[in-house]
């Protein structure tokens, strides 16, 4: 039997007082050494403080630590960066080389066309927005415009004169044709054009529609330029150049070549005058109003008048001179205005009865067709007066209305009186071309 060191025994006791056991079961009867009892009474306290467990129960469980909260989670831009795919090694020479791209991308575009450095490209965007709806997309003419170009030949521009303006036969004279100088046609373009709204054009863009107009008829090629620098070269090469005539002695000056005076006595006119007028031909009876009514498409100011050739010709040609439309003469007017009263006022100022007759269809619809149609919808005014300043295509056939630069209440003015089914206006307020009294 070994014996068991007393230090040991004891060591063994003093823990398993301290854990709260009882004393194992061989050491029930031993009487505890001074140095057990002196250790028995150091630890009494922490003895009774415990309740002692039965003998041969089992040992009581150490409590757990309390497990620490979750920590909060992450911001959403944080948790964003952590998902994001970081740049590959491999992508940083690409994105080194992406300058040296962009530099030669930019190489590649093609320059932003301008009148200074290409006019005929320039001029022929101006020209189809602006002036293609009546002369055409070519210069041909559009039903009732004068040709630009024609008529014209590489012979014609070296001898500077147009073979074809001696051929009385030879079926129209375009622009290019009578054209003597260079000048003449950019002032005629920047005063004059577009038709229903003259002098819009700023002076580049007057330039680049002449260079395209000369390049349409073969004087310009693509891609050259107009200029100070090359004006008199371009000048020799106009077809009728040399065409035009110093003799009447009307140019102010000696500067510009004038050989003649002007006949201001009437010298000429008067020597051997025809004692009675000879009419040389006339149009048949059944094409007299083939075009609508000369009278509706004549100018309302000035002395000349068209014939009313919805009526028959008069047999001589004084009853012809009395039948012209005369001159409106206004009334004293009234307490009360009429109604729409200042509405023929207003188709004459903004040249309304030009394109549009009252009764009949000239270039556009006729305004009593207009008003027919539209008179007594719901909204008819806003539609019709959006297409007065607008302009339009498609509905009255091919020929397209161009945008009108009329005052905004002129335009309502108008849309109102159409949508009201187009009265009959007073004579104060009739335009003068018009039959419609």
């Amino acid at each position: 039997m070994t014996e068991v060191p007393e230090h040991l025994l004891r060591r063994s006791q003093e823990r398993r007082a301290a854990m709260g056991l009882g004393p194992e079961p061989g050491d029930a009867g031993a009487a505890p050494s001074s140095e057990s009892a002196a250790s028995s009474t150091e630890i009494a306290p922490a003895a009774s403080a415990a309740p002692a467990a039965p003998a041969g129960s089992a040992p009581l469980p150490v409590p757990a630590k309390e497990a620490d909260a979750p920590p909060p989670p992450p911001a959403p831009y944080v948790q964003a960066a952590e998902r994001r795919k970081r740049i590959p090694i491999w992508a940083l020479p690409v994105l080194a080389s992406l300058p040296v791209w962009a530099f030669l991308y930019v190489g590649t575009l093609d320059p932003k066309t301008s009148a200074a450095s290409d006019p005929v490209t320039a001029g022929a965007a101006i020209y189809t927005e602006s002036c293609a709806a009546c002369h055409g997309v070519f210069g041909e003419s559009n039903e009732y415009a004068t040709p630009l170009v024609g008529g014209t030949t590489a012979r014609d521009s070296a001898s500077g004169r147009v073979a074809a303006l001696a051929d009385a036969y030879y079926p129209v004279r375009s622009t290019l044709m009578k054209l003597p100088t260079l000048s003449s046609l950019f002032d005629y373009i920047r005063r004059a054009m577009p038709w229903n709204n003259p002098k819009t054009l700023s002076d580049d863009d007057v330039y680049a529609v002449t260079a395209y107009v000369l390049n349409l008829g073969g004087i310009m090629a693509d891609g050259e330029t107009l200029s100070e620098q090359n004006v008199r070269e371009i000048q020799q090469r106009l077809p009728n150049r040399n065409g035009m005539t110093t003799d009447h002695g009307l140019w102010p000056g000696r500067g510009f070549g004038r050989h003649g005076q002007p006949d201001v006595r009437a010298v000429a006119c008067m020597t051997n005058c025809a004692t009675a007028a000879t009419v040389a031909s006339s149009l048949p009876e059944h094409a007299r109003n083939a075009h609508g009514n000369l009278a509706e498409q004549n100018r309302s100011v000035g002395p000349q008048r068209g014939a009313d050739t919805t009526r028959p010709a008069p047999a001589t040609l004084a009853l012809a001179a009395a039948a012209m439309p005369a001159a409106v003469t206004l009334a004293t007017p009234s307490a009360a205005p009429a109604p729409h009263a200042g509405v023929g006022k207003l188709l004459q100022t903004h040249n309304c009865m030009a394109c549009h007759g009252m009764d009949r269809k000239l270039v556009g619809p006729s305004l009593t067709d207009v008003a027919k149609r539209y008179a007594g919808r719901s909204g008819a005014v806003g539609y019709l007066d959006g297409r007065i300043r607008a302009g339009g295509v498609g509905v009255w056939g091919p020929i397209a209305m161009p945008a009108q630069n009329l005052p905004p209440a002129d335009a309502q003015a108008i849309a109102l009186w159409l949508a009201n089914g187009a009265p009959a206006l007073t004579s104060t307020a009739q335009p003068s071309n018009s039959p419609r009294k």
